[in-house]
């Protein structure tokens, strides 16, 4: 059985996920782990247990992270951005109702 390095956890594939980080083989990105790891405070453990993945799989995503964190930090702020804009942008089925009733 061949060893997986930590370079063949983390893959970029364009077109999948945005071209983000993740962890190969699957759709979890980098950013995904390191919301779950440092704003959620699940541990490495928790997160592995979670989403079926290897021990080796989490470290190597918060490893990248840690070591590209500027980045990824900007891209969590862009796709918060992002979601926020748009959730202003839309009114609630409520709102609508009223805005129709007056």
């Amino acid at each position: 059985m061949r060893t997986r390095s930590l370079d063949d956890r983390i893959t970029v594939t364009p077109g999948v996920r945005s071209g983000k980080p993740r962890i190969a083989g699957r759709r979890i990105t980098v950013s995904d782990v390191a919301i779950w790891h440092e704003r959620l405070g699940m541990s490495a453990d928790e997160i592995a247990d979670s989403y079926d993945l290897e021990l080796a799989d989490i470290h190597a995503a918060l490893a990248y992270y840690f070591t590209h964190r500027a980045l990824i930090d900007e891209s969590i702020r862009e796709a918060q951005a992002f979601a926020d804009a748009l959730e202003r942008s839309r009114k609630s089925p409520l709102a609508q109702k009223l805005e129709g009733a007056a």
